[in-house]
């Protein structure tokens, strides 16, 4: 089954309203991140794409990271309740809610505006080059796995 498509307008405008439904004291449904750390967390998925910075992994990393965790995270299969992350995206330190939902909501507007074209092929942080699909189904199955914890 293929996931709703990130980069047309109408999925982006519907993830956007359903992170626009969030308020700074949304409980989780499991897990232990604050809302505000939620929002942050997913923000270093674009962080990954747009900013520099995060070190990249070296080689062998790289090569075990698309070895054995780049299937799980551009498949199409959902993530499991409570999964361990990689270190860069775990956020202990207070956040500030409002900062960190207006970020994540530009960044899924320069994604949607950029369109497929721009990611195809293009090189992920941790992953190499990555199809389109495998972009839309690692940006798309993130926040909706991380929206559905928060209830939205």
């Amino acid at each position: 089954m293929a996931l709703p498509n990130i980069f047309t307008q109408a999925v982006s405008a519907q993830i956007i309203a359903r992170i626009q439904t969030l308020k700074p004291n949304s409980r989780p449904l499991w897990g232990k991140m604050t809302v505000a750390q939620m929002l942050a967390h997913c923000n270093v998925t674009y962080e990954m794409v747009f900013e520099n910075k995060h070190p990249k992994p070296n080689f062998w990393l790289q090569l075990i990271l698309k070895t054995f965790i780049k299937k799980i995270v551009t498949s199409e299969v959902p993530y499991k309740r409570n999964s361990r992350t990689a270190p860069a995206f775990l956020i202990t330190s207070n956040k500030d809610f409002e900062t960190e939902k207006n970020r994540l909501i530009g960044y899924i507007q320069q994604t949607q505006q950029l369109g497929e074209t721009h990611f195809d092929q293009k090189p992920s942080h941790s992953f190499g080059a990555l199809t389109t699909t495998e972009w839309n189904n690692m940006f798309y199955k993130h926040l909706d796995h991380h929206l559905t914890q928060f209830g939205v």
